[in-house]
């Protein structure tokens, strides 16, 4: 079994993906609200302080589920 070295040295050298900055403010924006979720359901709603980690961290995780598969679709129309 060979290994090409041309695509090896061109896959090592190939500058890393930079992260745009409308995606660093839509994270922050995220976190924010879900740290807002968060103390609204502790504080105001007084559900408890498990209760309002679990309901935040379930918003987060569906919240990262939606993200995956817009990319995802997104990936397969850009290779067709």
């Amino acid at each position: 079994m060979t290994v090409d070295r041309d695509v090896i040295a061109e896959h090592e050298q190939a500058p890393p993906d930079e992260v745009s900055r409308a995606t660093v403010v839509a994270y922050g924006v995220a976190a924010t609200l879900l740290l807002g979720w968060f103390l609204f359901g502790w504080l105001v709603l007084q559900q408890g302080f498990v209760d309002s980690v679990g309901e935040s961290a379930g918003a987060g995780f569906a919240l990262l589920l939606i993200v995956s598969v817009i990319g995802t679709v997104r990936r397969s129309r850009s290779h067709r």
